[in-house]
């Protein structure tokens, strides 16, 4: 995979920085700088959470310092940033990680992650501890915590209700343009049509889709509620982030000083994460009160479906072996 910052330029980079960590005396002089960049908003969960949460608990030795709306460093440039020395924080993605190691695709696969409550038991799993490792050794950067985002949800016109894949069959389902999308819609048992979102009210308001997928707040911020009529709440991606900071200024830190910052991190994704499962249980009453009938489905029966389309797929042909099943377990 050809990037402008190649993985060998990585690992110089990330080694020059670590034979230089010893001479960090000054981050034990005056309080460590801690800049976090990341291109959501100040009023989005993630940025509330660690306003109110990891930067009070760091506040005796570091100034956390976050820069919104991409602001500091575009989106795609953070990681490079860190790796490079020129960052210490930032919101990741799974998906932002597997351009750099594709194995991270199996967190951004449907299906994989189960709840808000399973991500956190997949995250402090020894199953995730290559794939955290590979991260600090090749790019220097250390996964503090995994941040939960929502689910996505099948929003649909029509009273037919969605109990199984099969009941999708020709159903043309919005789904965002990229191959690995449009894959999902597929192995939900959809037919996938990529519309752009500021097209998409439109779209269904004429019936040129039947559906579409996005979190709750999505549904209610772009009030597609107005044109459909029901939604499958097939969880079939359980969304997350990761707090990532750089190995090189946690390194520089005392014992204390880094267990402070992890349990800051700790804490703050568990702020954002209540906070979000409250919201999207409060859109569910609210969008029964706009008169959509609100089910779930048979989700075992999507799960399974769509396991078995990734496992067939080239996605799944980095993930290591009995990963994905160890993950499964963890649910169960």
């Amino acid at each position: 995979m050809t990037m402008k910052f190649t993985r060998r330029a990585l690992i110089a980079v990330t080694t020059a920085i670590a034979l230089t960590a010893s001479a960090g005396g000054a981050f034990a002089q005056d309080k460590i700088k801690l800049r976090l960049s990341s291109v959501n908003s100040e009023t989005d969960q993630r940025a509330i959470a660690l306003v109110e949460k990891f930067g009070p608990e760091v506040a005796d030795f570091a100034e956390f310092e976050p820069h919104w709306n991409g602001t500091l460093f575009k989106q795609g440039t953070e990681l490079e940033a860190i790796a490079r020395g020129n960052l210490e924080m930032s919101i990741t993605s799974a998906q932002e990680l597997a351009e750099f190691f594709q194995e991270f695709s199996i967190f951004s696969a449907g299906y994989v992650h189960q709840s808000a409550e399973h991500q956190v038991k997949v995250f402090n799993d020894p199953l995730m501890a290559p794939f955290k490792q590979k991260v600090e050794d090749k790019l220097g950067i250390k996964l503090l915590a995994v941040m939960y985002l929502g689910k996505r949800q099948l929003n649909l016109r029509g009273d037919k209700m969605i109990n199984t894949p099969a009941d999708l069959e020709g159903v043309k389902l919005r789904m965002p343009g990229s191959e690995a999308w449009q894959f999902l819609g597929k192995a939900l048992g959809a037919s996938p049509v990529p519309v752009a979102f500021t097209e998409l009210y439109t779209s269904l308001q004429t019936g040129a889709v039947d559906g579409q997928d996005n979190p709750l707040p999505t549904v209610v911020d772009a009030k597609f509620y107005e044109v459909t009529n029901q939604i499958a709440l097939t969880s079939h991606l359980v969304d997350l982030n990761y707090i990532a900071i750089s190995k090189a200024a946690f390194d520089a830190m005392t014992p204390e000083q880094q267990a402070t910052v992890q349990k800051a991190a700790e804490d703050a994704a568990e702020f954002g994460r209540q906070n979000q499962l409250k919201k999207e249980e409060e859109l569910v009453a609210f969008l029964k009160e706009k008169g959509l009938n609100i089910y779930e489905p048979d989700v075992a029966a999507f799960r399974a479906k769509v396991q078995a389309d990734y496992l067939a797929s080239e996605y799944a042909a980095s993930w290591p072996a009995g990963v994905l099943d160890q993950i499964n377990a963890l649910g169960e």
